[in-house]
Parts: structure tokens; C-alpha cells; sequence
């Protein structure tokens, strides 16, 4: 999605300018053609040779250069632009932006420009929180433009709140997801993900090897796409994707509450999660103390959230699972969608290498009521847009209803 593109990175006066070097030499190991335009107080901070060093092209301050060729520079840059962030975005740049005013480099060309553009502010919490300040972002936003949410931290005026510039690879997120095609835009995508943990005492908990992975880079995928996304994760050790939102959950039941609540206004269900079949009919409320002679747990089966799924359908709602198998992998899966009434599951074993848990690739099998498709060994991010992209052709199949 990078590669090739170019990619036009706005950097203002502000401390955290060092993070948009980080950030350009990410695009560029991506094989993205990098341009960075600086205000004259961003040079205050780093030098403009720096980004002309991470990026191999000249880093324009100066709206009228005479070391170009004479022409329009910043309306023949826009032209070619991809994606054009501003980061860091300063209170100045935002309120230029918000209201049309063009008078140097990097504002004349972001009005030139009619590609996707996206703001990172950074500055002082008292004044992101200003209401003018405010005002200025709703405008941006409301002529299509996006504003990225800055993270809350120590400043570097000595306050901790918000107004800090988000990480590079926060913003390498958003780049991507502005590049990324709006095939999915308008749906609302159910995704769970990782394990579940079913409690024996304060201590001890019966649980699985799942990292959560797949499921994430499917809550990703599907948000890079358009997709409004719910994941409902067991706990790992991931960082959420942008944009998604979030639910925490911890045992199988606490899933099939969380999945029952939002199944019913979701268009896709893609149910990645490993959810334990069993737990223990009792759990205690003091840690077992270890004996000398052998000790045995009463188990008792879980909810089939997939199963609770397929019989509560609403008309036109598409159902995904995945299966993981051992042995007679085809066989037990195709049983498995057929008995569950869903459309689409995703296999794979657990003994192949390169595939299963905690791995960052996979080799799966998609199998749906017409047929089979088996996909080589790939990323975990290319196994979950290949498996939204057969989601996609399956739902135009059915026709308007499954949209």
C-alpha cells in the first residue's frame, strides 16, 4: 500500500519534530517517495538536512527557491501527493489551514492539494483545549480532512496531559489508511479475537496458546478498508488497532455477552477468537491448596457463541469462523459450517509449520458451501485481506439484501 506512493510529510515549529525523521525513514524503508516541506520555525528544530538525507529529495522551506526549475512548485508537487500529513500540525498551521490562509511553502501547497489530508496537532494541553483551537479542527474536519487524536503524556513544557504527538508508527497507521481502498466503508464488522480464561481460583485459570494475532490483523485490515469495527478481545499482549473499538473481555461467558450484544447490528461476523469449549463447574474463591495425592476438576461446557450465532442470524448478516484442527482438517471444518449454519470458515492445523498460534504467519484454508481455496504460507496481514476480500465476493453473490 506504500510502496510507490508519495507521500508529502508538513512539519511546523514544534519539539516534536524529531519524531517526523523516525516517521520518514519508516515510509522510505517501505519504498515510499518522501517529500517534507518545513515552516521557517521548524528549522529552529532540526535541520532541514536531515530530512533530505532520510529521503533523498530536496526538503522545501522557501516557497520561492530559485534552485528549481521555474515553475509552480508547490502546485506541481500537489499534483503528484498521495497522502499529505502534517506533523507536527501547530496551532498556526491548523488555523492557516482551517480558513484558507496560503503564505508560504507548506500551506500553499496543502490548499493545492486534493488528496487525502491529515493533521497530528501538537502543543501545549491549554492550548489544544482553547475552543478556538477546537473550532479550527472541527473545520478541517468538516471539509473532509482528518485530525489524529494526540496522545496524552509529559510535554515538553513541563505539563502532562494532551496535546503530544502521537508515535511514528501511530501516524505510518493513518498514511495507510488513507491509501487504503474503501471497498468495505459502511459496513459494521464484529471481530473476537485472542483467548479466553476460565477461572479455577484466585490463582489458576484453564486458558489456550492464542496470541490473538489473526484476529487483530483482521480488526486491522478491516478498518484500513472503512469498515466501523467492534473487537471483542480475550487479554493479550497487543496494542489495539487505530480506530477500532475495543472490548475487554476475559472468560468464554463474558464473550458470548459482549458477542450477543453487538451480533445484532453487525453486517460481518468474523468469530477468530479461541474460546475454551469447557471451564470448571465450580471456581473457588481461595487458592486450592496443593496435596500430597492427585486432584481432579469437574469440567462443564461453555456457550457455542458461533452456534448461538448461525441461529440468531439476522437476514443478510455474513458469518465467518475459523477452526482449528490436528487432523481430518477439511472434513472437520466443512462439518462444522454446515452445522452451525454460517457462511464461511476459515482451517487450519496447528501441526503445519508456520501456521497456528503464536506465529507471525499462517496457512489457512477457506472453506465455504461452494467450495475450497487453499492459500500458501503468507503474513497474518495478507491471510486477513485475503479473507476479507473473499468475504466481499461472497456477500455480492447473495446480492442487495447481504448489504
Amino acid at each position: 500500500m506504500i510502496e510507490g506512493k508519495h507521500i508529502v510529510l508538513g512539519v511546523t515549529g514544534s519539539i516534536a519534530a524529531y519524531k517526523t525523521a523516525s516517521l520518514a525513514s519508516m515510509l522510505v524503508k517501505q519504498k515510499a517517495d518522501v517529500t517534507v516541506i518545513m515552516t521557517q520555525n521548524a528549522t529552529h528544530f532540526i535541520n532541514p538536512i536531515t530530512f533530505e538525507t532520510l529521503t533523498g529529495n530536496k526538503c522545501l522551506v522557501d516557497t520561492f527557491d530559485r534552485n528549481f526549475e521555474f515553475q509552480v512548485e508547490h502546485v506541481s508537487l500537489a499534483k503528484q501527493t498521495d497522502v499529505f500529513l502534517t506533523a507536527p500540525a501547530s496551532a498556526d498551521v491548523i488555523a492557516k489551514a482551517a480558513h484558507g490562509i496560503a503564505d508560504d511553502m507548506l500551506t500553499t501547497t496543502l490548499l493545492a492539494c486534493t488528496c487525502p489530508k491529515l493533521f497530528a496537532p501538537a502543543m501545549n494541553t491549554a492550548m489544544y483545549r482553547n475552543p478556538i483551537v477546537q473550532d479550527n479542527l472541527k473545520t478541517l474536519a468538516g471539509y473532509g480532512m482528518e485530525v489524529i487524536d494526540p496522545a496524552n503524556g509529559h510535554l515538553a513544557c513541563g505539563d502532562t496531559g494532551e496535546g503530544k504527538m502521537p508515535e511514528p508508527e501511530v501516524l505510518y497507521e493513518y498514511i495507510v489508511k488513507a491509501l487504503t481502498p474503501k471497498d468495505m466503508a459502511g459496513l459494521k464488522v464484529l471481530v473476537t479475537a485472542g483467548p479466553t480464561q476460565e477461572k479455577i481460583d484466585p490463582v489458576r485459570y484453564i486458558s489456550n496458546h492464542s496470541s490473538g494475532r489473526m484476529g487483530y490483523a483482521v480488526a486491522r485490515a478491516a478498518m484500513m478498508r472503512g469498515a466501523e469495527v467492534t473487537l471483542v478481545s480475550g487479554r493479550v499482549s497487543l496494542e489495539p488497532p487505530i480506530g477500532v473499538r475495543v472490548v475487554p473481555v476475559v472468560s468464554a461467558e463474558d464473550m458470548a455477552e459482549a458477542v450477543k450484544e453487538a451480533a445484532p447490528g453487525q453486517d460481518i461476523i468474523i468469530k477468530a477468537a479461541a474460546v475454551a469449549d469447557y471451564r470448571p463447574a465450580e471456581a473457588a474463591d481461595e487458592k486450592i491448596k496443593k496435596k500430597e495425592d492427585d486432584m481432579s476438576i469437574a469440567l462443564m461446557r461453555t456457550e457455542d457463541i458461533l452456534g448461538y450465532l448461525g441461529a440468531h442470524r439476522r437476514p443478510g448478516q455474513f458469518l465467518c469462523g475459523f477452526s482449528m484442527e490436528t487432523e481430518n482438517m477439511v472434513e472437520n471444518s466443512r462439518a462444522k459450517l454446515l452445522r452451525k449454519n454460517i457462511d464461511m470458515i476459515v482451517a487450519n492445523n496447528l501441526k503445519q509449520e508456520g501456521a497456528g498460534f503464536g506465529t507471525d504467519t499462517n496457512i489457512v484454508t477457506i472453506l465455504t458451501k461452494e467450495g475450497t481455496v487453499e492459500l500458501p504460507i503468507m503474513s497474518k496481514d495478507e491471510v486477513a485481506g485475503r479473507l476479507l476480500d473473499h468475504i466481499m465476493k461472497e456477500r455480492c453473490k447473495t446480492g442487495p439484501a447481504a448489504s
